[in-house]
């Protein structure tokens, strides 16, 4: 693939523009592949990522062989995803809230911007809880404090302690620049790896070798051939809804990368083949904790908990706390930043936008013990969630067949009424017609019993919906 080189852009209007939302030059891109791939890591690795690679095998009916070839065509599918949203930004340098300006109009973008924020701000409030937990754990291994029933909104001394140094972390780190974080990323994906191999190991020496003994359990189950289609399809789904925030603004970490040839190799590793690794040492260390302790345990920190170790539980609660936050950057955090920034750029930079993030999601992880988790609040944000698929359907049909791959990237900046992507006073309204009837039937997946079903793959029709309508309207 040939460099790209977006084209000098050094002002604009001021309520499109800012220096961070502008096209970034080549001399500033500093990614290639390995970062790319650690990006993907960080998705996999993450306490959630374990225990859904776990549970895959254990919850739909499939045998192992049927579960690991659901897994890789997942992370193809994914990997083909994010190469079509990832092309346009690794060519022009422009951020995803940038590039949605070319279909639903420069003002119109705040729409997808405004959603996707108030999303990622929602789970990396949790994230960030969440990997708390892991910094407390090693606190109550080192000190030997007996834990308690909780404090004030449901966390004791500890917990806060562990939440306020895990926000305090990652705006340290988010603030001290993208190539910082680029670091992080690079350092935890590996580390996590050789921890999870590690701990693998140790779950052979103890179980010994009947580990294989239920590992070929486990390869050999599976049902009738009727509920292996209907798992398969239950697996792929739900891998590909997984990533479904990432895939829409993979944009926001591909303008940084050189090339496309090295974005491209990033996924690839990253994708099929990380996914299908780390499945793998899930499975593995599953099926010794079967040997070990009589039950099939997806969730780590059980596992870790039941060993009963307290190099193990140190070490693990550095790994746990590593994938957590590399997960919450990646999906949530700078994400949120641009979607903010994009919303006033004259007044809001990202750096301003990660502190309105933090802030934000400080309130929303504190208050998740007590009350968030509750209340059923995330119906609201899986609807959020599903208002994005038409989004990304429309972003890759608008670019790819109704602007041919060839943007005005100057009138991405432009508010003039001559302009590309000025529409209607900025608003496509064709484009916003296509989300609304495409956006019924994703939402209708989370709420309506009839569509559950497709629950996994609704995104992804939501997506085709999306993309199919803008075309024809647009032809219309």
């Amino acid at each position: 693939m040939d460099q790209h080189h977006p084209a000098p852009i050094t002002g604009g209007d001021p309520t499109l523009y800012n220096d961070d939302l502008a096209p970034l030059p080549a001399e500033k891109r500093n990614w290639g592949a390995f970062e790319i791939f650690n990006v993907w890591n960080n998705d996999i690795q993450s306490l959630f990522g374990y225990t859904l690679a776990a549970s895959l095998f254990l919850s739909y009916g499939l045998n192992g062989w049927l579960t690991f070839a659901a897994i890789v065509l997942a992370g193809l599918l994914i990997m083909w995803l994010v190469n079509l949203s990832g092309h346009p930004s690794v060519k022009h340098g422009i951020p995803y809230a940038v590039l949605a300006r070319s279909a639903m109009g420069v003002r119109g973008a705040r729409f997808p911007a405004l959603v996707r924020g108030i999303v990622a701000i929602f789970w990396y409030g949790v994230q960030t809880y969440f990997a708390s937990t892991a910094v407390a754990l090693a606190i109550y291994a080192l000190t030997g404090i007996a834990r308690g029933d909780g404090g004030f909104l449901g966390l004791s001394g500890v917990d806060w302690v562990a939440y306020i140094i895990v926000a305090g972390f990652q705006i340290g780190l988010f603030l001290m620049g993208i190539d910082w974080v680029g670091k992080f990323l690079n350092w935890a994906g590996p580390f996590v790896y050789v921890v999870m191999i590690t701990l693998a190991l140790m779950i052979w020496w103890q179980a010994g070798n009947g580990i294989f003994g239920e590992i070929g359990v486990i390869f050999q189950g599976g049902d009738s051939e009727r509920s292996s289609v209907a798992g398969f399809i239950a697996v792929v789904g739900t891998m590909v809804a997984y990533f479904a925030a990432v895939i829409i603004n993979f944009g926001d970490f591909s303008r940084f990368v050189k090339t496309e040839a090295a974005m491209k190799r990033g996924n690839f590793w990253g994708l099929p083949v990380s996914m299908a690794f780390f499945s793998f040492i899930a499975l593995f260390i599953t099926a010794g904790a079967v040997v070990l302790f009589g039950e099939r345990l997806a969730d780590p920190t059980e596992i870790v908990a039941r060993v009963d170790n307290l190099a193990l539980t140190l070490i693990a609660s550095v790994t746990f706390f590593a994938a957590t936050v590399g997960i919450n950057l990646v999906a949530n955090f700078i994400p949120a930043a641009y979607d903010i920034a994009n919303m006033s750029p004259a007044k809001i930079s990202a750096r301003t936008g990660g502190l309105i993030t933090a802030a934000i999601a400080f309130v929303i992880g504190a208050l998740w013990v007590s009350l968030i988790s509750q209340i059923g609040i995330a119906g609201f944000v899986d609807t959020l969630g599903a208002i994005l698929a038409p989004l990304y359907g429309i972003l890759v049909a608008d670019y790819y067949i109704v602007q041919k791959r060839d943007l005005a990237v100057a009138d991405l900046f432009s508010m003039r009424s001559d302009g590309r992507y000025h529409y209607d006073q900025g608003w496509n309204r064709r484009a916003l017609l296509a989300v609304g009837i495409a956006a019924l039937f994703s939402i209708g997946t989370v709420w309506l019993p009839a569509l559950q079903a497709l629950s996994g793959f609704g995104w992804l029709i939501g997506a085709v919906l999306g993309g199919v309508l803008y075309i024809g309207l647009n032809r219309r």
